[in-house]
């Protein structure tokens, strides 16, 4: 290989371009030594046209179909610069051909590469990883039309059997691939359906857009098993055969991708594993990757895989994409040269990102709970001293400490005084009294919650529960209790989790399904993405910091279910499921809630999070050396039948040999060492730079690679069991009190203060923002508000008092005002009704739209009274527009009338024809009238 220092910029590009299309199939071939047949796909360099050689033109079966212009790679962000003159050279003519345009134009720098297929509709290009591959190049040369032209062609959706969120989720997806956009988000609210509702596009995309393949991203083993569960039952609306009649479905367990399979369901687990050509530990798979929170600083590799190319799938359907999963390893998803869809219920900022911020459905819980898709929910509050506040054990007292893995307990008294925090709670010591007292008030309750539920023998019969615990230690000590308070057995309550004894699966479909058990206590398995739809009470004896997480968790309960489907389980229902009960023991509704977990960069990060990292394949050198430190430690605290058990479960490492692995990983003189050792193999006249830079990668590699193989998901399990906090401290001392059990409301005193900063913060305000002086002093001047004002003021009012946006300002003056209606969706308007409250020109807080409709009325009735004017139907529906817009953004200007809703009505030209030289006096005196 020639040293790089040696060559210019340009041929740096083209050794890479080589590279890549070499792995991608192809024989590069230099335009002095042309042999056409000596592959399928043949790449040749310099090849003479009539405007000048083209840097590669790609020839399949002996036949050109494509060209490839190189730039040197500081050129990357400017490549798009350079299309005119790629294209120039694909509608040349080549020496000794008579050829037509070559369809096919890449533009690369061996790092960025952009392709455009010059036969789609409007050629666009694009980012992609590689090239594609020659067979792949020709399978799309064969079809008459390419996949964005027929996606121009589906028919008209199909309706039946659809909700009206499906269907407007499926037509607007189907118009964004119309429009050629490469990523798109369907929001839309947990039990509304988005598993069918990609399930019929998904159909549509197989049979209507001849789809190859399509591949659905789950981030856990549950979700896709309930995905293909999913298809199997899916049948279409135009068809009689089931989904899996017609289309061959694969849920992936291996690295193996079947060629004839349409539909892959994977976790994205799986499929980095896969592109690393390498299988996975199942064990990963099974917990929510959203509750992990290291982050590596770098991004997870991906490399070119031959076995599984660029453009292995059309399309990329992601569930749950708002997890911060896809943030981490969204370079696995930009591997595919595909259409990606997002779905999800809760988005955060980084979805909406990630997504080009296309979203093309949104449907959230609030309407789904508006149009009976979806039910509603109460909070009841439990709140105990202990779990409040903490406790206090005094030194010399004799307690059980608790082994975590055994749950083997011994007695011992303690040295000096011990006190705990909230936080150590179920984690460093258990109070089985709090427990016991959080459990006692919850059977208490449900007489108060569902007091109708007594069978003809005036026996209680308890709704189905789900209780999310802790830890898996925590789940166990809740089932024992519960027990026995209810005095019920086994059956009565039951734990899902992935390390339970039992098939969790068997007993989640018990739990659905048949009367017993009642009560299922879980931690991470069914917290999200799993369908109980009997499920009436969720209680929280665990707090969640991440937002979307508790979105997701709440979601377990909001599903509808018919009578006879619930009288099946619960046979003193008696009606149908009209709402659910969230039972806050620990203040899960009141904590404050991010939008995602914080990513920590800190020592403080959990053992388990390092180890799972570890096992996905994050190897970073911060990495490495916090485990190993933890191994350290750890290893002087087991006994010598645990260190036995270690080495058992570690290809007969000891625990610090294990750490001295992954510290060798990143030291200098062992790398070198290593390294030295494969030059060394190297005969002396081929032992270049770069083929030394490749002996230091691959010395590190191994390295790595030696100290990451011991930590699968059984040894991790173990090395997180056996660690010492090893024992818990069982306070039987204290006994807990219980503070409170009643319906949840908010808080007078909390409305009172919140609605005085915010009266506050206007009147401090109130002379540098021109929206606020306008309101104050000038309410004459409401006529000239505008969109842009009442935007800036939101904007400075989040920058300033981010605890006063207006959805938390409304709630406190609905508190306040006794008003039952909720917060408006568009915060602008509510915004500008709490404005006309604090000010005085509203006396209670009144919907925005709804002063707008009022007003309307009034100037409407006092036009029409009397010898006033009379407008005729053709005018009242314009009239009416007007006011929708003023009531969404403030004022209309005359210049509105070209653009939409009027502009699909005729515009200002029509409104001229109806209104005549009356138009702009029409157009004041709304503005004026209307914003009063």
């Amino acid at each position: 290989m020639t040293n790089n220092i040696n060559q210019n910029p340009e041929q740096i590009a083209r050794d890479k371009i080589d590279k890549m299309l070499t792995a991608a199939g192809w024989i590069v071939q230099s335009k002095n030594r042309v042999d056409l047949s000596a592959n399928k796909g043949v790449a040749v360099r310099e090849y003479q046209t009539d405007v000048g050689p083209a840097d590669y033109v790609l020839f399949i079966d002996r036949k050109p179909a494509g060209i490839i212009e190189a730039k040197k790679e500081e050129e990357g962000v400017r490549l798009t610069v350079h299309e005119d003159q790629a294209e120039f050279y694909a509608k040349s003519r080549l020496k000794f051909l008579n050829n037509d345009p070559l369809p096919f134009v890449y533009e690369s720098t061996g790092i960025l590469t952009r392709f455009t297929d010059h036969r789609d509709p409007k050629p666009r290009s694009r980012p992609v990883f590689s090239f594609h591959q020659p067979s792949s190049l020709e399978e799309m040369l064969k079809k008459p039309d390419t996949l964005r032209k027929r996606l121009q062609n589906m028919p008209e959706l199909n309706e039946e059997g659809l909700r009206p969120a499906q269907k407007k989720a499926v037509k607007n997806l189907e118009n964004s691939f119309k429009e050629n956009r490469p990523k798109a988000l369907v929001q839309m609210a947990t039990g509304a359906g988005k598993t069918f509702m990609a399930c019929t596009f998904i159909y549509r995309l197989l049979k209507h857009a001849d789809a190859k393949r399509i591949l659905f991203l789950v981030d856990t083993k549950n979700l896709g098993e309930q995905a293909e569960q999913e298809f199997l039952k899916f049948q279409p609306n135009d068809d009689n055969r089931k989904f899996t009649e017609l289309y061959n479905v694969q849920r992936l367990n291996s690295s193996y991708i079947a060629s004839d399979s349409q539909v892959c369901i994977s976790t994205i687990q799986r499929l980095y594993f896969i592109l690393q050509g390498k299988e996975l530990d199942e064990n990963l798979e099974q917990e929510n990757p959203n509750e992990k929170i290291w982050e590596k600083k770098e991004p997870l590799p991906v490399e070119y895989s031959a076995k599984n190319p660029i453009e292995q799938f059309d399309f990329v359907v992601v569930d749950e994409c708002h997890r911060s999963i896809y943030n981490l390893w969204k370079q696995v998803l930009d591997y595919y040269d595909a259409f990606l869809i997002g779905l999800t219920a809760t988005p955060d900022k980084r979805t909406f990102g990630f997504f080009n911020e296309n979203v093309v459905s949104e449907y959230t819980y609030e309407e789904s709970v508006i149009d009976g898709v979806n039910v509603p929910y109460d909070v009841f509050t439990i709140e105990t001293e202990i779990t409040k506040k903490g406790a206090k054990i005094n030194a010399r007292e004799f307690v059980d400490k608790r082994e975590k893995l055994s749950r083997r307990k011994r007695w011992d008294r303690l040295d000096e005084d011990y006190d705990y925090t909230p936080s150590k709670l179920d984690k460093d010591v258990v109070n089985p009294s709090q427990i016991r007292l959080i459990v006692k008030a919850f059977k208490k309750s449900l007489l108060t919650i569902f007091p109708d539920r007594f069978d003809e023998n005036r026996e209680f019969e308890v709704p189905k529960t789900l209780i999310f615990a802790k830890t898996d230690s925590h789940a166990d000590d809740i089932i024992e209790i519960v027990r026995e308070e209810f005095a019920e057995g086994n059956d009565f309550c039951k734990k899902v989790t992935y390390k339970t004894d039992e098939d969790p699966k068997s007993i989640l479909n018990r739990f659905r399904n048949s009367w017993a058990p009642r009560i299922a206590v879980t931690v991470d398995m069914i917290a999200t993405g799993t369908d109980v739809k009997p499920l009436e009470i969720l209680l929280f004896m665990r707090d969640v910091k991440s937002l979307n997480y508790f979105e997701q968790m709440k979601g377990r309960g909001t599903r509808t279910i018919n009578f006879d489907d619930l009288k099946r389980v619960t046979r003193t229902a008696r009606h149908t499921k009209t709402h659910f009960v969230i039972i806050d023991a620990i203040g899960v509704t009141k904590s404050k809630k991010t939008d995602s977990r914080p990513l920590e960069r800190k020592p403080g990060i959990a053992l388990k999070d390092l180890l799972g990292a570890v096992a996905m394949g994050a190897h970073d050198e911060d990495l490495f050396t916090s485990l190993a430190n933890r191994l350290v430690r750890l290893e002087k605290q087991l006994s010598e039948d645990e260190k036995a058990k270690f080495r058992d479960m570690s290809k007969g490492r000891e625990v610090n040999q294990a750490a001295r692995d992954l510290l060798n990983a990143y030291d200098p003189d062992v790398i070198e060492d290593k390294t030295q050792a494969l030059i060394n193999q190297i005969p002396a006249q081929e032992r270049t730079p770069e083929k030394q830079a490749e002996c230091r990668k691959q010395a590190q590699e191994k390295l790595i690679t030696q100290a990451a193989s011991i930590f699968t998901g059984e040894l991790n399990e173990y090395i997180e069991n056996v660690r010492r906090v090893h024992e818990q401290i069982i306070d039987i001392i204290n006994q807990d009190n219980l503070l409170k059990a009643e319906w949840s409301s908010y808080s007078r005193d909390k409305a009172q203060e919140v609605a005085r900063d915010f009266s506050k913060y206007l009147e401090t305000h109130k002379d540098e923002i021109k929206a606020l002086s306008i309101f104050y002093d000038q309410p004459y001047g409401l006529r000239e508000i505008t969109f842009k004002m009442i935007k800036d003021l939101l904007e400075k009012l989040k920058l300033d008092k981010p605890m006063l946006a207006p959805v938390y300002v409304w709630d406190a003056y609905a508190q306040l005002d006794n008003v039952k209606s909720s917060s408006p969706k568009n915060e602008l308007t509510a915004l500008v009704s709490l404005i006309r409250r604090v000010t005085g020109l509203d006396k209670t807080l009144t919907p925005y739209n709804k002063t707008v409709d009022n007003n309307f009325k009034n100037w409407i009735f006092k036009k029409h009274s009397g010898a006033g004017e009379k407008f005729t139907d053709e005018q009242m529906e314009w009239l009416r527009m007007l006011k929708d817009h003023i009531a969404a953004s403030f004022h209309v200007e005359m210049d509105d009338l070209d653009y939409t809703p009027f502009d699909a009505h005729g515009g200002r030209g029509k409104m001229w024809e109806l209104f005549g030289d009356g138009l702009g006096g029409i157009i004041d005196e709304l503005n004026e009238a209307l914003a009063a």
